[in-house]
């Protein structure tokens, strides 16, 4: 049942929640479709929204699809101060997407955000990225059965960290992993830091054992030395770093993708909206952003409109259910 869940959800799509500041409108007869995007990012540096956000500004600009690209960085509350000021100052933020992915979902549920999607315009759900472990380059831990044992020996002496609140996508990850494994979910250590840049710190500087991530993320660290990959929630390995296991691989029967994708202000007038939705369509068949997705390893999972507001209303129902059986609602 619970793999069922995550398998259901690996082929809804992938969205990413941006925050854009764009004066734009389609050129006629030019490739240009919109002037400039503001990007709000709703955490640090370092982490896979940041990575999502510049990644795709890097494509559109790089492609002449968009003008130019600008970016804000703004934690707080595991995502929702970004989210709150969105939707307190919509007025003035109608050239402004914000990228976001499943903790979107997961924190309204838990009743963490008092908003959730549908108080924004849903923009384009965008790409997915897998789920991956991550130990210290230096650790005594080399494979996922190596971090299991230690797990069964005794829980509260492994701690595993995320870029999530507690019950957040992260932590739901590991849960996930461990009970896939024969353990016991509910004994996980689970330490949260708001965003990724920050757990990976706590990871090298031995706060934490392990660290659940995004692959993206883990993949700039493994390429860096800094860290090793043990397991990645894909049902194959992944190009951008071949060398990463799969958890199936290590008879861990998981599979599991996150969506990122972008958001608008509420209110967002629909020529706007078109014109976002007209670019981030048209990166998809360039080779700046075939070069940016191979890069991070990210699965292309485009969704809009309609699409998109489906998309998220299923995920919801399913994260509820899941949520549920782990004691975290």
């Amino acid at each position: 049942m619970f793999n069922k869940i995550f398998n259901r959800l690996a082929f809804m799509a992938t969205f990413i929640a941006a925050s854009v500041g764009m004066s734009a409108t389609t050129i006629a007869g030019g490739h240009q479709v919109v002037d400039s995007i503001h990007f709000l990012i709703p955490g640090g540096a370092g982490g896979g929204w940041d990575g999502t956000a510049r990644g795709t500004g890097e494509a559109l600009t790089n492609s002449g699809l968009v003008g130019s690209a600008s970016y804000e960085n703004m934690s707080g509350g595991g995502g929702g101060k970004a989210i709150g000021y969105l939707i307190e100052n919509a007025d003035s933020n109608h050239g402004t997407l914000m990228v976001n992915s499943t903790p979107i979902v997961l924190r309204s549920l838990a009743g963490v955000f008092p908003h959730n999607f549908r108080d924004l315009t849903l923009v384009s759900g965008t790409i997915g990225d897998y789920a991956a472990m991550v130990v210290p380059s230096n650790s005594d831990i080399k494979s996922m059965s190596d971090l299991v044992a230690a797990y069964n020996s005794n829980p509260s002496n492994v701690a595993i960290g995320g870029g999530s609140v507690p019950g957040g996508m992260d932590h739901l990850v590991v849960a996930m992993v461990m009970q896939a494994a024969g353990a016991d979910p509910t004994e996980v250590k689970y330490i949260p830091y708001d965003a990724g840049g920050k757990a990976m710190a706590a990871l090298l500087s031995g706060e934490i054992k392990a660290l659940s991530t995004g692959f993206s993320e883990a993949v700039a660290m493994a390429k860096a030395g800094e860290a090793n990959i043990i397991g990645v929630t894909s049902d194959k390995r992944v190009d951008a770093f071949s060398g990463a296991k799969t958890m199936k691989e290590q008879g861990i029967d998981t599979y599991f993708v996150n969506w990122r994708g972008f958001f608008a202000a509420p209110g967002l007038p629909k020529a706007k909206l078109d014109a976002y939705q007209t670019a981030i369509s048209k990166m998809y068949d360039t080779p700046e952003w075939e070069e940016v997705r191979a890069r991070n390893g990210w699965e292309n999972i485009h969704n809009s409109g309609n699409d998109f507001l489906t998309f998220l209303e299923g995920q919801e129902k399913e994260m509820e259910t899941l949520m549920k059986k782990l004691g975290f609602l």
